[in-house]
């Protein structure tokens, strides 16, 4: 994970990252921690089994980018919406990239 999580409690505003493979492709998504603390489980497992659950969920896709610095970071691109017969796995995805918060949009 990134240097943005807090061991042993979540912080509400920290992103925690997950790849989703699917048979097709792969997507890097954010979660906040206070998303993850509604989950069964606060990790992959959790995510997966709130998609089998739910039918789909709408999460923000993270891709690299370049800060205004021209540092590298890894940023919300768009909202996307992940459809459970689609993934094949859900992983944590570590990433040595500053990780920016997503803020909820209206």
């Amino acid at each position: 994970m990134s240097d943005n999580s807090m061991p042993g409690a979540i912080a509400q505003d920290a992103v925690s990252l997950f790849k989703v493979v699917t048979a097709r492709d792969e997507v890097v998504i954010g979660l906040k921690g206070g998303e993850l603390a509604q989950l069964d489980s606060k990790d992959a497992g959790g995510i997966a089994k709130l998609l089998v659950s739910k039918g789909s969920i709408g999460v923000w896709q993270y891709a690299p980018r370049k800060s205004g610095s021209g540092d590298l970071e890894q940023a919300p691109l768009q909202k996307i919406g992940l459809i459970s017969n689609g993934a094949v796995r859900i992983e944590p995805y570590a990433t040595p990239l500053k990780i920016i918060p997503f803020a909820d949009a209206p």
